[in-house]
């Protein structure tokens, strides 16, 4: 099992002017402490307009200065947004390949739609047209990446000529692809399009045996959509990590709290203005309604871990606790066949240092006995599962519409200089490109009157 960390840029209100400078450099610098001590990925999400939850909304530009601060970690965006009305196919392709080249081939390629009215409405984008748009725009941007040339696509959501789409992508014939999932519906989806999982649901281990094996179960009727199979099924867990028990609850709990209210209040209950709203506020106020101190909360974590003790296993806290009690639960996903566990430690006002803290010991204590046993584990289970993804890639229809016959792109000016004066002129150009002159007299010289380029559009 592999280990990663995600991040939202979750930022609670207020904050001043400098609030969001040192909250991308203080995730920049735990980044960099994680690929120090070995961890093996880091997820970057793309959202758009959701205050206080997510500040996430160019997540290529993060993960690029990520690229050039570190040497082996996997750079994850989990996930790009593909309908066409949020991100252009070949806008997609390209800073995909981009950072893919300048990390030296560690990008990861997770897509996904929208689950809140911020971002769809914000794009003009009917909630009951988000999955065909998502599809489409992720289709279309795989045969960007692969294609020599691109030969168009004709879609109901994105229109395109042929175009050659580069640079390429380091790995080939694409990077590894996955796609969100919060529920067993969207598991289901990921293994028939033979994409990886990415559940951001906080679900036991327990739970997530039935996801997992829900997932290899239909890699049997698997359709890939793109032209690589990477089996991967991986959970999100709240992580802090402290030699002592309750001071890694206090550390851990009420961010990772935060991070579950804010997500509901903007996919489930939330009524908001934009700009004026504090959630942060609105999330302490229920919490004081409720009874819910500080230190109340940490006696109830602590009562939970001890769940564990007594052999239940539902109801507990996440991966938060001693590097033991870390150990103990991470091995439980382990053996139900989660391939990545990937931990939320920027949240709501996690403090840097802890955070800082607990990626080193958990790196130096807990993370040494899985790295031990993920290369045979991965072999094994590769093996087993080879025949479905050789049997899926047999079945892949082969999507690309046939080149137009003697298909040229004319230049601008040169459809231009056919208005005006013609081959000859077009010719003349062409000598004096290659001599170093100017063509600014041609033109003028044989320029008809420009009214006469006046189209009857008024062009």
């Amino acid at each position: 099992m592999k280990f990663g960390l995600f991040y939202e840029h979750q930022l609670p209100r207020p904050w001043d002017g400098g609030a969001e400078e040192k909250l991308l450099n203080d995730a920049l610098a735990q980044i960099e402490l994680a690929d120090r001590v070995g961890f093996d990925y880091v997820w970057e999400v793309e959202h758009h307009f959701l205050e206080e939850y997510s500040h996430s909304s160019a997540p290529e530009v993060f993960l690029a200065a990520a690229s050039q601060r570190t040497r082996n970690i996997r750079l994850g965006h989990g996930i790009i947004q593909t309908s066409p009305q949020f991100n252009h196919p070949a806008r997609v392709a390209e800073r995909l390949a981009t950072l893919d080249l300048i990390s030296g081939g560690r990008v990861e390629f997770g897509s996904g739609e929208a689950a809140t009215s911020a971002e769809l409405e914000g794009f003009n984008i009917p909630v009951e047209q988000k999955r065909e748009q998502w599809r489409e725009g992720l289709e279309t941007v795989i045969r960007c990446m692969t294609e020599t040339p691109f030969t168009g696509v004709d879609g109901r959501w994105i229109t395109m000529p042929p175009r050659n789409v580069v640079p390429k992508p380091k790995q080939q014939p694409h990077m590894p692809l996955w796609v969100a999932c919060s529920r067993r519906e969207t598991i289901v989806m990921a293994a028939k399009e033979g994409l990886g999982a990415l559940t951001f649901s906080f679900i036991d281990p327990e739970e997530a045996r039935g996801w997992v094996e829900a997932y290899e179960e239909q890699l049997a009727y698997c359709v890939p959509i793109g032209l690589r199979i990477d089996p991967q099924v991986a959970c999100v867990s709240p992580m802090m990590v402290h030699r002592d028990e309750a001071e890694a609850i206090r550390r851990g709990l009420e961010g990772g709290n935060f991070f579950g209210y804010s997500l509901a209040y903007y996919t489930a209950f939330g009524e908001f203005a934009p700009g004026a709203d504090n959630l942060w506020h609105d999330f302490q106020k229920k919490r004081a309604e409720r009874g819910f101190d500080p230190e109340a909360a940490v006696a109830e974590r602590l009562a939970l871990g001890n769940k564990i003790k007594d052999g239940q296993s539902s109801g507990l806290r996440g991966a938060v606790g001693t590097p033991e009690q870390l150990r103990q639960f991470l091995r439980r996903y382990e053996a139900v066949g989660v391939d990545q566990l990937i931990f939320v430690m920027q949240a709501g006002n996690n403090r840097h240092e802890h955070i800082m803290e607990a990626i080193e010991l958990f790196g130096r204590e807990v993370m040494p006995e899985f790295q031990e046993r993920d290369a045979k584990l991965r072999a094994a289970k590769l093996a087993r599962l080879q025949p479905l993804i050789d049997a899926a890639l047999e079945r892949r229809e082969k999507r690309t519409p046939p080149m137009p016959e003697d298909y040229r792109i004319t230049a601008l000016a040169r459809g231009m200089v056919k208005k005006l004066g013609g081959d000859a002129m077009l010719e003349r150009i062409a000598e004096n490109a290659a001599l170093g002159r100017t063509n600014a007299d041609v033109v003028l010289q044989q320029a008809p009157d420009p009214k006469s380029l006046i189209d009857k559009t008024g062009r």
